[in-house]
């Protein structure tokens, strides 16, 4: 009844789409569900916790308390690899071999280096380069930093992700060609950041 009430009121009704309309035009980028047969609560271009990540793969549950440290995780259950990339690596907190060289190549590539001992002929090197052939799937999560005023910063979820290409062993230097875009407003970030 209240529904039908509001349904009348055109004015309203009119009012509240011009603000609508106007509300995208000053928003700098739309999220979007993944585009997936898993029930996976995250979206394309939302910003996400590590634990909030993790959660939502079933990774950090009450019976689980597994809180990853690692700028990777591999979900066996979806066959999903979580690609976690911090830009900006202080010399404080990361070491000389997890100070990897990952950025923007476009609004459609990204560049990112495997962990230091990860080879292109290992079973996770093979993975990562046959994952579309083997029914896996790999999600970039990307920070300009770890911190920023004393508080820890969410990821960017940039969504699906493909294997292009890679360099090198230990690590590999992969690129990968992103599903969506990275939107206008954040990408001067992500490819400045380096």
């Amino acid at each position: 009844m209240g529904l039908s009430r509001f349904w009348a009121a055109i004015a309203i009704r009119e009012e509240l789409q011009a603000l609508f309309e106007l509300l995208v035009e000053s928003t700098d980028h739309l999220v979007r569900p993944l585009s997936w047969t898993q029930p996976i609560p995250l979206r394309v271009h939302g910003h996400y916790s590590r634990a909030e990540i993790l959660a939502a793969f079933g990774a950090l549950n009450d019976q689980q308390r597994y809180l990853s440290r690692e700028g990777v995780y591999f979900d066996p259950t979806s066959q999903t690899d979580l690609l976690f990339v911090t830009l900006k690596k202080s010399e404080k907190l990361f070491s000389p071999t997890t100070r990897y060289n990952d950025y923007a190549i476009s609004p459609t590539e990204f560049h990112w280096e495997s962990q230091s001992t990860t080879r292109a002929t290992s079973p996770t090197g093979q993975r990562y380069i046959h994952h579309r052939d083997r029914g896996s799937h790999v999600i970039l999560f990307v920070r300009e930093s770890r911190q920023q005023n004393g508080q820890t910063l969410p990821f960017l979820c940039l969504g699906f992700a493909d294997y292009v290409s890679h360099q090198g062993d230990r690590p590999m230097a992969i690129r990968w060609r992103l599903h969506h875009p990275i939107p206008a407003a954040l990408y001067p970030t992500i490819a400045i950041a380096v």
